[in-house]
């Protein structure tokens, strides 16, 4: 196959720097075939086909429960709310919504959720001593919306990033320091939620600066 119609194939499908290219065109060149026996390339080549027409399936079908995924969120009451949030965008806003339900009355408090979705950890004592640990048993796509989102908010929100910045700084790893911030994100979001009211930055940065925190400029 042609360096052009590789290059084109790599292009198409969102493979555009040009050293990535260059590498796998070396790699394609110098390869050397496994097996030559044709009875096995030809039961090969039938497999990958068979097994290519599944993905593009499954991919279609992906693409029609996004899309009756993305017009049920858009009828529920709660969705605007979700959309506020930095960052969070339509696939966010559903993830936090599936994650959050309804029913405002599952929690009595934000640290009842925390609990609930894993973010919060568990400290374990024996004797004078005591540690933290991960909390092993919750519901894994709930706490992975709340931490996933957390990393994506650090893009879109002033706090966030000031916030993820000083744990950084203060020497914990990039997973620690988006748990960290998961917390805090539960909080404003459970907050938020309760009272039905949208995420606002601004109005956040400001109840920020009249505390005092470090997380933003005296003056802004």
């Amino acid at each position: 196959m042609h360096r052009t119609t590789l290059s084109k194939f790599f292009r198409a499908h969102n493979s555009h720097r040009a050293q990535a290219i260059a590498a796998r065109l070396q790699a394609i060149k110098a390869a050397t075939p496994l097996v030559t026996d044709q009875a096995v390339i030809a039961a090969s080549m039938l497999m990958v086909k068979a097994l290519a027409a599944q993905m593009q399936t499954t991919l279609g079908a992906v693409r029609e429960f996004d899309r009756r995924i993305e017009a049920l969120c858009h009828t529920h009451e709660d969705f605007e709310l979700f959309t506020s949030l930095p960052g969070a965008g339509r696939v966010y806003a559903a993830r936090l919504l599936t994650a959050m339900g309804s029913n405002r009355e599952r929690w009595q408090s934000a640290d009842e959720l925390l609990r609930f979705s894993g973010v919060a950890p568990v400290v374990e004592r024996s004797g004078k001593s005591s540690w933290t640990r991960w909390r092993y048993f919750c519901p894994k796509f709930v706490r992975q919306s709340f931490v996933e989102y957390a990393g994506e908010s650090i893009r879109h929100s002033e706090w966030a990033r000031a916030f993820y910045a000083a744990q950084r700084a203060k020497g914990k790893s990039h997973q620690a320091a988006v748990r960290a911030l998961a917390y805090k994100w539960i909080r404003i979001i459970f907050r938020c939620w309760q009272t039905r009211t949208n995420y606002d930055e601004a109005r956040y940065l400001e109840c920020l600066r009249k505390k005092g925190s470090a997380l933003v400029p005296a003056t802004a």
